[in-house]
């Protein structure tokens, strides 16, 4: 079965790809996700504040607002809270470039468009293939409107493709007020792909200590439903690439992004629980259901559940919601 595909000018064998995890910090790790047949393999993010802590040997404003407190500072990280800092995570892109044959993807992880982007520059140059923009941003303030916290992620991917000539991917969050308008903005910024979606952060609150509690909760299938929306909804507006992350655990999972319209699938929860093998035996699965479908390559089946032959993606989905709720029985 043909199951090869294009993602950001990159030829694949399939779509499958090992998502941004720690597993990349450690060289056996990185072969043992090749040897499971890997098709690329995205890094964990470089992130604004690690290259602004020892570049100015400060914490960057950040655009926090003047009121407030010095109390604030201390939520932020510490260097010993990252596994790489700037120069080790340009020499973990050489080490992986110099170890594997399949393409490796970097990423960037901020929020403003500072001096702190000119690393995309480093990282094309220690070797990475492709660039994934993180932009991962909690838009918090009352004052700040909505095309603002837009211009902001516009801004960034501007800098970054001034910077490079490698291939650049954005990874967005579902919660822009006007996703599928918004796609195209990022498109017109000059992102080559977009990436669905980031998961942010979700505190929990200790009632016993008064705190509140990072939780770490790795993805379970359930969030791949918000995904197949979107991407069957953007697939006929993108002319871009378009990848999942989130919610793919196996080979059917995998299958249904690709039907929804993903040239790649990026899987990591799945790694981290079941081990990086997990990626031969989705690949398998989605061969063995082609297959027997009588499919002849991937291409047959990218897109084909999209919403492009769908006059109204909005009907669509108004229509399907009533008729959840109407045939509810208690």
């Amino acid at each position: 079965m043909n199951l090869s595909t294009t993602y950001l000018g990159l030829k694949l064998a399939h779509p499958l790809m090992a998502g941004a995890s720690p597993m990349v910090d450690d060289m056996g790790m990185v072969k043992r996700l090749e040897d499971a047949g890997a098709s690329a393999i995205v890094m964990h993010s470089l992130f604004e504040e690690q290259i602004t802590r020892e570049e100015e040997g400060t914490i960057m404003d950040m655009q926090l607002s003047s009121h407030s407190s010095a109390e604030a500072l201390s939520y932020f990280p510490q260097p010993d809270d990252f596994r790489l800092g700037p120069e080790k995570y340009l020499e973990q892109i050489r080490r992986i470039k110099t170890a594997v044959s399949v393409p490796v993807i970097a990423s960037l992880n901020g929020t403003t468009s500072a001096g702190w982007l000119h690393y995309s520059k480093l990282m094309e140059q220690a070797g990475a293939d492709a660039l994934e923009l993180n932009v991962y941003y909690l838009a918090t303030d009352p004052k700040e409107s909505a095309a603002a916290v837009e211009k902001r992620t516009l801004d960034v991917i501007r800098v970054v493709k001034s910077q490079v000539k490698i291939p650049v991917a954005v990874k967005l969050s579902p919660f822009f007020s006007s996703l599928a308008h918004f796609a195209g903005e990022v498109e017109a910024a000059g992102a080559d792909g977009l990436v669905l979606f980031n998961r942010f952060f979700q505190p929990d609150i200790n009632v016993e200590e008064l705190t509140a509690e990072p939780n770490l909760q790795l993805s379970s299938p359930g969030e791949l439903l918000l995904r197949l929306r979107w991407l069957a909804v953007l697939r006929s507006h993108v002319k871009g690439s378009l990848a999942v992350t989130g919610g793919v655990h196996d080979g059917i999972g995998a299958l249904k992004a690709v039907m929804a319209g993903a040239d790649a699938v990026q899987m990591v929860s799945a790694l981290l629980i079941h081990g990086p093998e997990r990626l031969a035996q989705s690949r398998a699965a989605l061969d063995e259901w082609l297959d027997e479908h009588e499919y002849e390559s991937l291409a047959q089946a990218r897109g084909s559940m999209s919403l492009q032959k769908c006059p109204s993606a909005q009907a669509f989905t108004r229509a399907n919601y009533m008729r959840i709720l109407n045939g509810w029985k208690a």
